[in-house]
């Protein structure tokens, strides 16, 4: 394999589909989201990508087999609304910057054989969060920009850099004359962050035609809250311990003068 190849299932008719995004990155924030999304909708696989563009090892199942790294588009036909929806997940990133633009092509190539119009991407932006995370909307398209604030998303900075796959189908999404829009959730980025994952569903909610019971999302929130709770404990009983190794130090050195 020497470059990435997407195996899909049999052909289905799709109507106006949306692409939804959501790989590892900070916090997993956008692969929180969207294997949510694909678990509560109950979407159906539609095909996997392989790309040995991904880390080189396999992943080994609990029966003892192993598969290598790879992405998966999932399919939720909408059958009350104008556009069903195509959630991409995946195991990784891209490891290399030529990785990453010949995956994010191979995306895009894809999305252009199913007609899709549309894509949405989601990731982590750094900031440090104490209540509801901002969920910060870019998109060179001005109409999905303002349906993304309307619900709630506010504008980035000028100069944010968005990297990674999120960032790279929205670049290269125009030259495929298709509109994308990029949502990063607020996180402190070192560990899964279900609370910023379920602000973003949230804004998505408000312009998309997808809607969610979000319950489960908030049991994952409060155990990332145990979580975060014992890594605090064990941080301030680490400097505690340096403190006082430093004041036996201090009075060791004292003591011998």
């Amino acid at each position: 394999m020497k470059t990435s190849v997407i195996e899909e299932l049999p052909n289905v008719e799709l109507k106006d589909p949306i692409l939804v995004e959501g790989f590892p990155g900070l916090g997993m924030v956008g692969n929180i989201a969207a294997q949510y999304l694909v678990k509560e909708l109950k979407a159906q696989k539609l095909a996997t990508l392989y790309s040995p563009h991904f880390p080189y090892h396999v992943i080994v199942d609990k029966k003892g087999g192993a598969r290598l790294l790879r992405a998966e588009f999932y399919l939720w036909k909408n059958e009350s609304g104008t556009n069903d929806f195509i959630f991409l997940v995946g195991d990784s990133q891209a490891q290399t910057i030529e990785g990453q633009f010949e995956v994010a092509n191979a995306i895009l190539d894809f999305a252009a054989q199913k007609n899709v119009k549309t894509i949405i991407t989601i990731g982590g932006y750094r900031n440090e969060v104490e209540s509801t995370p901002n969920v910060v909307a870019v998109s060179a398209d001005s109409n999905l920009f303002e349906q993304a604030l309307k619900a709630g998303a506010i504008a980035s900075e000028a100069g944010t850099p968005i990297v990674g796959t999120a960032g790279l189908l929205l670049g290269l999404a125009k030259f495929r004359k298709i509109t994308a829009l990029c949502l990063l959730g607020e996180t402190r980025g070192y560990l899964p962050d279900p609370k910023t994952s379920k602000s973003v569903i949230e804004v998505m909610q408000g312009f998309l035609d997808v809607k969610v019971d979000l319950k489960g999302l908030d049991e994952e929130i409060e155990h990332s809250k145990e979580i975060l709770g014992r890594m605090r404990d064990i941080e301030n009983r680490r400097v505690k311990y340096v403190e006082k190794l430093r004041r036996v130090e201090e009075e060791r050195i004292t003591y011998i003068s």
